[in-house]
């Protein structure tokens, strides 16, 4: 093992698929040089900035990283789910190679649920509480299948049944608040896989339950991953579940991507100082026997979007940070086959699109500001600024 390879605190799934890399002709989803800002009075706030990766067909992906790094924003970006002040500034999300970017609203209602489908953190958020759980179910699958609604609410029983609720047909009838909240996390991954989607996005699933619910979540989303064929967007901060349901991961940083790799190799040689501190803080048993008495921690905190340091984003929390560090910022660099870092620990390399796209950024911020007191809402282009309907992030 190197010098900063980390103890595995858990079983890491292996897959010899993932750990040779993602081939972009097989990929279900291409996101390319995406983009999301945040129009603020107090500036332009970049939540996603310039952020590239692949998912293919039955892969499980994670994205991975402190809370205001951008996980979110990312996938409320490639569902168009971005609310104003902010919108997608740049980049393209292809599916199935359509840009989703580019459809209309109307368009990408039909996406959403039929073929990309999304489970957010909050489940009771989510439901409507004076709905009953078979008429929310219902009204999902008829919005995506032609479909009476016998037809209807006899699909939703067969979904709660999927997703081993027990005694499906009576819970149908149940309201949101008289489910638990392991119930109603149940309820909300059978609403997203109700229409068989190609893509489901899991926004910390299950970060509002306690351990045990949350192992019995995970599980039922890794068979029902192997038995439908689905592709999986995880977002989490917790590496454990990473390391037991993922094949892939990205790790972000202030937006941006700052490593990626197969889980594997990944634990086994973190090549980014912020995931090598992330990794560390990890509980281990080990640790604990030798009588350590505190977890290491990454030092000071995520720095705000609208006063980012220059050159590479974490060197004030950076325990390897070199002069050349405080320059230009790193450009995402190969370690070994499907494994890349953003760090002049493996190279000397400057990201050259994100220095050419800084020294045009102050004429861009005044333009944005002039079109931005001459439209309420709109999206910026060469051609000025041009509406928006409710609702579209682009």
């Amino acid at each position: 093992m190197t010098e900063h390879s980390i103890e595995q605190p858990v079983e890491v799934r292996g897959s010899g698929g993932a750990d040779n890399g993602v081939n972009p002709s097989e990929s279900l989803l291409k996101v390319r040089n995406l983009r999301t800002s945040f129009f603020t009075e107090d500036g332009i706030v970049n939540a996603v900035d310039n952020v590239s990766f692949d998912v293919r067909a039955g892969e499980a992906l994670a994205l991975v990283g402190e809370s205001g790094c951008g996980k979110s924003v990312t996938a409320s970006s490639i569902m168009r789910l971005v609310a104003p002040p902010g919108r997608i500034t740049g980049g393209e999300i292809r599916f199935k190679g359509r840009n989703l970017a580019d459809l209309s609203e109307r368009e990408m209602r039909k996406v959403r649920g039929d073929d990309i489908a999304m489970v957010f953190q909050e489940p009771m958020t989510s439901l409507n509480p004076v709905f009953k759980i078979g008429a929310q179910l219902a009204e999902a699958i008829r919005i995506h299948r032609d479909v009476s609604k016998k037809e209807a609410r006899r699909m939703a029983g067969e979904m709660l049944e999927l997703v081993s609720i027990p005694d499906p047909i009576k819970r149908l009838d149940d309201y949101p608040h008289q489910l638990s909240g392991g119930m109603r996390q149940r309820v909300m991954i059978a609403m997203a896989l109700s229409c068989e989607p190609d893509l489901l996005i899991a926004d910390e699933p299950t970060t509002a339950l306690d351990v045990t619910i949350q192992a019995q979540i995970m599980e039922l989303l890794a068979h029902l991953q192997k038995k439908l064929g689905l592709a999986v967007l995880l977002i989490t901060h917790d590496l454990g579940i990473v390391a037991e349901f993922c094949e892939r991961v990205l790790v972000m940083y202030t937006g941006r991507i700052v490593e990626e790799a197969p889980v594997r190799e990944l634990f086994a040689n973190p090549g980014h100082p912020y995931t090598r501190g992330l990794l560390e803080s990890l509980p281990s048993l080990t640790a604990s026997a030798a009588g350590v008495a505190r977890l290491p921690t990454i030092k000071g905190m995520v720095p705000s979007l609208l006063s980012l340091p220059d050159g590479c984003k974490f060197n004030p929390r950076c325990p390897d940070v070199m002069d050349i560090c405080l320059g230009n910022e790193p450009a995402l660099m190969a370690i070994s086959q499907g494994h890349a870092a953003r760090c002049y620990l493996h190279g000397d390399q400057a990201d050259m699109e994100r220095i050419a796209a800084e020294r045009r950024l102050p004429a861009a911020v005044d333009q944005g500001r002039g079109q931005e007191s001459r439209a309420s809402k709109g999206v910026l282009s060469p051609g000025g600024v041009q509406p928006v309907p409710e609702g579209r992030g682009l």
